[in-house]
């Protein structure tokens, strides 16, 4: 059978339950098994022999089988087998008196234990690598590791007496002094599960390379079910220059494997590349990271995977960033409208949004596709920018969408950029006296312009309206005039039109209707944009805000709806350190919105130990005395209720103290119930390893509970957010927060996104120790929108100067986005702050880091730059060429817009 990287492992594996063990971490064919890479390498197992013996400590030495019975546990089920060993030779060799051990194995299988019996065979050399203990006053290693040797081999300097011919069996080493320096080299270690263990993934990715190579055989039946001692390590060596030599000439040797397996696995970066970076052969490092010689050998072919990953990555971003400009697109050359809205706007742009602006225009009017990211912090006035680009398309005769996560985000944008564009003839330069007092980027202030054009427009645009907006924020009388004077700009202007998944048949059917008109429209949608019966035949831009809250296929569906292929902006308030985007954006333009609208103040934080009262008592009065300025307060907490256990990572929740320093005896005793019912309903501190466990998350319906029975609290209204809330309760619900009926929200996370409430200027956060940078930051960000005052208090049972406290004071320390994102991508890693979407968990990327290996991802970038523009097809790099066309067809979730 002719093996490659394709072969699935259920073909060359006859153990099939390993075989379901292997494909549950992901590995099914030959391929995935080779780039299952391990996360580090154990220590070279030190030579020791039997007197030298240390009881605890792993050692590895050489010795002869001195006798061996197998004896049937008839109690227990199954069979033990004991063989007694003798090191006298290789004592010898250590100048040391020699000494004799037992070897001991369990297994339920006969099969297994006769095949072992046969490599046991009184008589025969092994090499031997365990861990000495002590039975019945007799030294003993229990399942250790062994290699046959073959006949008439010994030391260095002899050979041992009294070997038995085995003809039957295959020996794992042709002399002594190579099973040693095998058995002894360091052993890679493996993401385990509870299927299989390390040791076994070790055994199945080295068979695959032996059989890669064509020097491998398979084991007898289930063999490889039982101990690793059943592992067939290859003989040391290596490719050509490589700086190894060939211990023997065996056809198992490791020089065999070596070129066998260069020959099964041709290289993948050009010869070149891999010359100027002293980096290994693709076959050598796959050898050197499963089967090192030594931690050196290692690390070094890691570091050639390593940038072989980001020079593919690179090459593959590049040529799609290429490719697109063949792609055709609607010119959209039309600015008069995008301009109107903006000298409209009741307030200065920033400098920086005027450039991205000029910067989209530009690419707009090109011919083939624009693909930009904007990435900007929260409040930095990204919509303002993103209504801009849309009125460009709308304005030179074509349609764009925007699509939003959360339909609570959807209905404020269509509020939002329904009331901006009211605005544009609604509002009269120099003759509204409140226009110089408006916020940036303030959307209450915004829906009062439009409030003051319902009041002033003229009539018969108002009795035009069929469907009216409803603003979740807007509840007074004016509602119905906001509503009128937003469809009367958008019926003399740009319709914009609301497509969530909430909506009623009816209303969605009209939305689907107008998109599908084809006439020049804004289309607000959350993930009914991606269904097949949305149609917008004139598509010429998508905006995608918070782009990693969708799947790239989702992205992918809307620009392949129609012929021609839209411009595309991305938009993100998550902060994306620049190394990260050039990895995971490389195939867009990025632009950086780095700068504040005036008028913001900064957000005062500060970490709040849970168990300080007296803090907490601080708290919640200047919470109370913000609420009574007329101002807003948001409380989250990481679940729903304490029994539901998808919300958090506790099976209980119930709040340890929320103590507050008060001379109030009722509120003494709530404190006191309150800790008396969390000790009841806490799990355990101790788990089943004896390790202690984390406390119980707190759940949003305890907290609003507790909070609401506080003294500080009392005659004021809460009100609760989550996910599990209907369309309808959302809406009553933000409408009464932003109306203050109910000024303090108790919410989950849902609120991270797009809430944007002017009037509130606190947040408290708990259990802020178990979230990571990026997210408190974007909570953070949901306060201080008007122009405030604000503060976010970060409720912690962290220990003091532990990793989760150096964590929050990074949070307290800064208000930029992009240093909270370096900080969050060295403390968690890629794939929790990006999402596997962009970090490589669901995609080609490996080994590759963000912020360590930004210098590797330059260079390869640089360097695939340079190729590219010499030869952009590949054609002369024809295993490069098609490794990227693997990783681009396989890893559809990396790259962004393709």
């Amino acid at each position: 059978m002719s093996i490659t990287l394709n072969t699935t492992m259920s073909s060359i594996m006859t153990n099939k339950r390993r075989v379901g063990a292997l494909k549950s971490l992901g590995v099914v064919t030959v391929g995935d098994a080779l780039t299952y890479y391990p996360f580090r390498v154990a220590d070279p197992v030190p030579l020791r022999a039997l007197r030298e013996a240390r009881i605890g400590e792993r050692m590895a030495f050489s010795a002869s089988v001195r006798g061996m019975r197998v004896v049937p546990m008839n109690v227990r089920r199954g069979y033990r087998l004991e063989a007694v060993v003798d090191d006298g030779d290789f004592a010898v060799s250590r100048h040391i008196a020699g000494a004799a051990a037992r070897l001991v194995f369990f297994s339920y299988k006969k099969q297994y234990v006769d095949w072992l019996s046969m490599r046991l065979r009184s008589g025969a050399i092994v090499v031997i690598a365990g861990e000495p203990s002590e039975f019945n006053g007799q030294l003993q290693f229990t399942h250790p590791e062994i290699m046959t040797v073959a006949p008439g081999s010994g030391p260095a300097d002899g050979e041992y007496s009294g070997v038995v011919q085995m003809s039957a069996l295959k020996y794992d080493a042709d002399t002594v002094e190579a099973g040693l320096r095998r058995i002894s080299r360091p052993r890679p270690v493996y993401h385990a599960s509870s299927r299989i263990s390390s040791e076994h993934i070790h055994e199945s990715i080295v068979q695959c390379i032996e059989l890669l190579a064509g020097t491998g055989q398979d084991l007898p039946g289930d063999a490889a079910t039982e101990a690793p001692q059943t592992m067939k390590p290859m003989e040391d060596g290596g490719i050509s220059g490589a700086g190894t030599a060939p211990a023997d000439a065996e056809s198992r040797s490791g020089n065999a494997v070596a070129v066998g397996l260069a020959r099964a696995i041709p290289d993948v970066l050009p010869e070149s590349v891999r010359e100027s970076n002293h980096l290994l052969h693709r076959a050598e490092a796959f050898l050197a990271i499963h089967d090192p010689l030594n931690t050196a050998d290692f690390k070094r072919a890691i570091g050639t995977m390593r940038y072989e990953e980001a020079f593919v990555s690179q090459t593959a971003l590049l040529q799609s960033r290429s490719n697109v400009r063949k792609d055709a697109a609607l010119p959209c050359a039309g600015v008069a409208l995008r301009d109107r809205f903006i000298e409209s706007l009741p307030f200065p742009l920033t400098g920086g949004q005027r450039e991205i602006i000029d910067d989209i225009g530009v690419d707009m009017a090109r011919e083939y596709p624009m693909q930009r990211l904007l990435q900007g912090e929260v409040g930095s006035g990204k919509t303002v920018v993103a209504v801009a680009a849309m009125l460009q398309a709308a304005g030179s005769g074509h349609q764009a969408v925007l699509v939003a996560p959360t339909q609570v985000l959807a209905e404020q944008h269509h509020a939002t950029i329904s009331a901006m564009l009211c605005a544009i003839d609604g509002v009269e330069t120099g003759d509204d006296p409140s226009r110089d007092a408006l916020s940036p980027n303030d959307p209450a202030d915004l829906i009062k312009a439009a409030e003051s054009a319902a009041d002033d427009g003229d009539a018969k645009g108002r009795t035009a309206v069929k469907h009216p907006v409803k603003h979740s924020g807007a509840r007074s009388g004016k509602q119905d005039g906001a509503a009128h004077a937003q469809s009367d700009a958008n019926t003399r202007h740009v319709p914009v039109i609301l497509l969530t998944g909430g909506m009623k048949l009816a209303a969605r059917r009209r939305a689907l209707a107008l998109a599908a008109s084809g006439d020049p429209c804004i289309i607000v949608a959350t993930h009914a944009a991606f269904s097949k019966t949305f149609q917008a035949p004139n598509l010429a831009l998508v905006v995608i805000d918070e782009q990693h809250r969708f799947g790239v296929e989702q992205r992918e569906s809307l620009r392949t709806k129609n012929d021609v292929v839209p411009h595309l902006l991305v938009m993100t308030a998550t902060p994306i350190p620049r190394t990260a985007a050039m990895t995971w954006f490389g195939d867009l333009d990025i632009s950086w919105l780095t700068e504040l609208p005036g008028g913001r103040k900064p957000i005062r934080t500060f970490i709040v130990p849970e168990d300080d009262g007296r803090m907490m008592g601080s708290m919640f009065a200047h919470i109370r005395g913000r609420i009574d300025a007329g101002e807003r307060a948001y409380v989250v907490c990481p679940r729903i209720d304490a029994d539901d256990e998808s919300d958090g990572d506790d099976d209980t929740s119930g709040a340890s103290q929320i103590g507050v320093y008060d001379d109030s005896d009722a509120y003494r005793r709530e404190s006191a119930t309150a800790a008396a019912n969390t000790a009841a309903s806490a799990p355990s501190q101790e788990d089943g390893d004896g390790a202690p466990s984390r406390p119980p998350l707190h759940s949003v319906a305890e907290i609003e509970r507790r909070l609401s029975s506080l003294p500080q609290f009392r005659g004021v209204r809460f009100a609760t957010l989550t996910g599990r809330d209907d369309d309808a309760t959302k809406q009553q619900v933000m409408a009464d927060f932003a109306d203050g009926a109910t000024p303090v929200l108790v919410a989950t996370t849902v609120i991270e996104v797009g809430v944007d409430v002017p009037q509130a200027s606190c947040i408290v956060i708990f259990d802020a120790d178990r979230y990571g940078l990026s997210q408190l930051h974007q909570l953070r960000g949901r306060v201080g929108r008007g122009g405030t005052d604000s503060w976010a208090f970060l409720i912690s049972r962290a220990e003091d100067g532990g990793p989760a406290q150096q964590r929050l004071q990074v949070i307290q320390g800064t208000l930029d986005g992009a240093q909270i994102a370096q900080a969050d991508l060295e403390f968690r890693g890629a794939g929790d702050v990006l999402g596997d979407a962009q970090s490589g968990g669901k995609s080609g990327l490996k080994l590759l880091r963000v912020v360590k290996d930004a210098k590797i991802i330059a260079d390869a970038r640089e360097r695939a730059g340079r190729l590219l523009a010499d030869d952009p097809d590949l054609s002369g790099e024809v295993e490069l060429a098609g490794a990227v066309l693997d990783f681009t067809r396989g890893n559809e979730t990396f790259l962004t817009s393709s």
